[in-house]
């Protein structure tokens, strides 16, 4: 007999999930990318699942459902992917060089730096700061360009 009652941990399928109809679940799914994507919901720090779920007029487990089973991950996975992306194009715009990482992480919508850089290295495998030196290195022209950008700044 074994020494410990040691279970297989069996992946559950949630009930409500099986609820929502696919035609249902790609009409949210589109109603969804519209709030979070076009209107840029993502930035705004504020902008909670339950938030959503009021705007489309269902609740949160329908949101959750949706965003699980259409794009396999968590509504804040979901909405700090959105974030990333765009502080990886700030990171290397010329124009947003002299910003701090917490200017940066405010802009895209993080509370934050700390969840900013945890959420930036899940989904990029490297730091921010590290993401900008990385593209400045490969672009020789754009880092002389920011340090006279930064001379001029500092003077």
């Amino acid at each position: 007999m074994a020494k410990y009652n040691i279970t297989e941990k069996k992946e559950k399928e949630a009930a409500y999930r099986s609820l929502v109809s696919p035609k249902l679940m790609d009409e949210m799914k589109e109603r969804i990318l519209n709030i979070i994507v076009m209107q840029k919901k993502y930035k705004d720090k504020n902008y909670s699942a339950k938030k959503l779920a009021e705007d489309l007029g269902t609740n949160t487990r329908y949101i959750s459902a949706v965003v699980n089973v259409r794009f396999h991950m968590n509504y804040t996975s979901f909405v700090n992917k959105f974030r990333i992306e765009e502080a990886m194009a700030i990171l290397v715009d010329r124009r947003y060089q002299n910003l701090r990482m917490e200017e940066v992480s405010d802009m895209v919508g993080f509370a934050n730096r700390q969840s900013f850089y945890a959420s930036f290295y899940k989904i990029v495998k490297m730091t921010p700061r590290d993401y900008r030196l990385q593209h400045l290195a490969q672009h020789p022209s754009e880092k002389v360009r920011a340090e006279k950008n930064h001379t001029k700044i500092s003077r």
